[in-house]
């Protein structure tokens, strides 16, 4: 079998597993897994800029924090629909995206994650300025102001397990093709030309800062979709999203799965996810816990869990 081949049929089963495992969990995994589905879009857009381009970010919670905002603040306000709201947080977090790269990819390196976190914490505080409007950290509920979907004229809220847990693969689904698609594209291989070396991929013509600015737009569309999606599925929105923690997160995510691998997001957000959900029921000291085991992994798996096979066992792997 070809390389091609295997990458699809790898990724096309993910995602048919996933389909089939809603219905051997129970409900209190079904929601996690929802969860973990939505989170690990996010942590995609981000790898796409990190694994991908090399630019690392901690202000990447901005763009999820748009997209969260963009959708729920006209459900909760004005009353509208699930779709309208999610374009609208799409819209949000691509034209954030967009705007903060116009600025901040004048930098690089330290400078840019400088900027960058300078950013986020401007978005987070501008939030908890605006309290009145966004409710802080407290936050706001949207169960009661989303209607539900239709399909056949049938109803389906997003309080139904099944309805939650599709519509989060959907949203999983639509952040790992977009991010598989880029990596095999001719646009793929110049963001990676450019991680290894900026310099001499703009001597062979090509112009850093626009290739960098679209995997930018790329990135901050799938994290705004993600946050899009967290808002309408669990129906609450906060500014604790819009965080540095939560810009952290993403990051751990992608090493801990591998960075540059398109199934080490979703790997790394599930393991952490877990592990702090087990550790945390059995001590209120989790944290330590947590922290000895990540150090193990990263010390036995130097490239990521996925970096790691793909290195040693898996070189087609994308």
């Amino acid at each position: 079998m070809s390389a091609g081949r295997r990458i699809l049929a790898l990724h096309l089963g993910v995602l048919a597993a996933l389909l089939v495992l809603q219905f051997a969990l129970p409900p209190y995994h079904h929601t996690n897994v929802a969860r973990i589905l939505v989170l690990a879009g996010y942590a995609i857009g981000y790898n796409v800029l990190l694994g991908y381009t090399g630019l690392m970010s901690l202000g990447h919670a901005m763009f999820f924090a748009a997209g969260m905002y963009g959708a729920g603040l006209p459900v909760y306000y004005f009353g509208v629909g699930a779709p309208l709201a999610f374009a609208l947080g799409l819209a949000s977090g691509i034209g954030l995206a967009l705007v903060f790269g116009l600025m901040a990819l004048r930098t690089s390196g330290p400078s840019f994650l400088i900027v960058s976190l300078m950013f986020g914490q401007a978005l987070f505080l501008t939030l908890l300025y605006f309290n009145d409007v966004t409710l802080g950290d407290q936050g706001f509920i949207l169960s009661a102001k989303l209607a539900p979907l239709e399909l056949g004229g049938r109803p389906l809220g997003f309080h139904e397990p099944g309805v939650k847990y599709n519509v989060a693969l959907a949203i999983f689904a639509a952040c790992l093709a977009a991010a598989l698609a880029l990596r095999l594209s001719a646009l793929g291989r110049v963001l990676i030309g450019i991680r290894e070396n900026e310099e001499r991929t703009r001597l062979l013509g090509y112009d850093s800062f626009r290739y960098k600015l679209v995997a930018l737009g790329v990135s901050g569309a799938l994290a705004s979709a993600a946050g899009a999606g967290y808002a309408l599925l669990f129906s609450y929105v906060g500014a604790t999203f819009a965080s540095i923690l939560f810009s952290i997160y993403p990051l751990l995510w992608t090493l801990l799965g591998g960075v540059g691998t398109v199934l080490g997001p979703l790997l790394g957000t599930a393991l952490m996810f877990y592990l702090v959900d087990t550790v945390s029921g059995v001590t209120s000291s989790y944290l330590l816990f947590v922290g000895a085991a990540l150090v193990a992994l990263v010390l036995w798996f130097p490239q990521g869990i996925l970096g790691t096979v793909r290195s040693r066992w898996l070189p087609w792997l994308p």
